[in-house]
């Protein structure tokens, strides 16, 4: 058996190749699928989409991108469609990106809102929302673990020691998300800047 495939195998994910850009077709069409599928919420079918399906980025490309939405004010989901469909096609990009996220669920939302409001009292249909949130949260947890691969393969210790850092504050010693920010973002982006030197040096 040959072994030419071990090697490729065990690639980082940072090496994996791209695939050739989309159009703007394309890319209204792809985040359509995904908001339609999106149900507990789309990042979860983002992340296939972009990472897995399509390979339009890395792991690491997709953490990086969704963590800048993380920061930026407005829906992160949303932040994404237009941070990634204008990386890739520019302003248009980002607006057909936007547009096929949004367009179909709001269509179905509008139409789901009239018998909401006709049928919102029935006890079955309460029911079945309260079994959907907890598919919700799985899907999310499942999402946020597979978000965490890339830095747990790299190990690096500052990196995870500033990932616990952040959890712990926000989580568990509930302090204001702003003034953690406040002080995890200049220590990422300067531990970033140190490592990427040491790894050039």
């Amino acid at each position: 058996m040959s072994t030419d495939s071990a090697p490729a195998a065990q690639e980082p994910d940072r090496l994996i190749t791209h695939a050739a850009q989309p159009g703007l077709a394309a890319l209204f069409l792809a985040f359509a699928r995904m908001s339609l599928a999106g149900f507990g919420g789309v990042l979860v079918f983002a992340r296939h989409a972009i990472v897995d399906q399509h390979r339009w980025m890395t792991a690491e490309e997709f953490n990086e991108t969704f963590a800048l939405c993380h920061f930026l004010p407005g829906p992160n989901i949303v932040n994404l469609s237009m941070v990634f469909g204008s990386r890739l096609r520019g302003i248009a990009g980002g607006v057909a990106a936007f547009t096929g996220l949004l367009l179909p669920p709001t269509l179905i939302m509008t139409v789901l809102a009239v018998i909401y409001a006709r049928f919102g009292d029935v006890e079955v249909l309460r029911r079945i929302l309260a079994g959907i949130s907890c598919a919700a949260v799985g899907l999310l947890i499942a999402v946020v673990f597979r978000m965490m691969t890339p830095l747990l393969k790299r190990m690096d210790v500052v990196v995870l020691v500033l990932m616990l850092g952040v959890f712990t504050a926000i989580g568990v010693l509930r302090w204001p998300l702003q003034a953690v920010l406040l002080v995890a973002i200049p220590l990422s982006i300067g531990a970033t800047c140190l490592m990427r030197r040491k790894v050039a040096a």
